[in-house]
């Protein structure tokens, strides 16, 4: 949900600490008032950036669906039909990849708090989301040409699932190294999608 240039700003660094702090004591364990003691300001201070820790929510998960969706149009751009179909679904896995090692307190946060949001913002995450997992399935289905669109939307969620993982793959410095860790979860991911294209 950060962008990863420059120094993080106010509102950059409240979210960060928000979506850890959600992600390791739940939305309603965590205070005002701690998640501005990690930022360095006060509780009440949080409110000149947000109407309080239900508009922090929305905004990460928003966020996150939409940054997702946002970044696999640019991969796809940026192939441009320049790169093979396989070199294609490769810069999506990779896309995937670093959000799931880098943004691990955002699937926790999503798996456990997604029904907080109100309606219409988690009706917007879904939308959001459901553009991307179509992306991905025209991925698919451009490498793998006989795999038909069921079977590939299954595959890309399983796929999904496999790598949104990360967060139960032990504490961040039990992991073997990102560089280690990526390329695993990038031989996974072809391999379970081979096996869908295979049948």
């Amino acid at each position: 949900m950060v962008t990863r240039t420059g120094a993080p700003g106010r509102r950059e660094q409240i979210l960060r600490e928000a979506a850890r702090l959600f992600a390791e004591r739940g939305f309603h364990g965590v205070g005002v008032d701690e998640i501005g003691a990690a930022v360095g300001i006060s509780g009440p201070g949080l409110y000149r950036h947000f109407a309080g820790k239900d508009a922090m929510l929305a905004e990460l998960l928003v966020g996150i669906s939409g940054q997702l969706l946002t970044g696999a149009k640019r991969r796809l751009t940026e192939a441009d039909g320049a790169a093979g179909p396989m070199a294609v679904l490769d810069s999506l896995i990779e896309g995937h990849i670093d959000f799931a090692l880098d943004d691990r307190p955002l699937i926790t946060l999503h798996d456990r708090e997604l029904d907080r949001l109100r309606d219409s913002d988690r009706k917007l995450v879904r939308q959001l989301q459901r553009q991307y997992v179509e992306l991905w399935v025209e991925a698919l289905r451009a490498a793998y040409p006989g795999l038909a669109e069921p079977a590939a939307r299954s595959a890309v969620h399983s796929v999904f699932g496999l790598l949104n993982s990360t967060p139960h793959l032990g504490r961040p410095g039990s992991l073997p190294g990102r560089a280690t860790t990526a390329a695993l979860l990038h031989r996974m991911a072809r391999g379970a999608f081979a096996a869908a294209g295979a049948d």
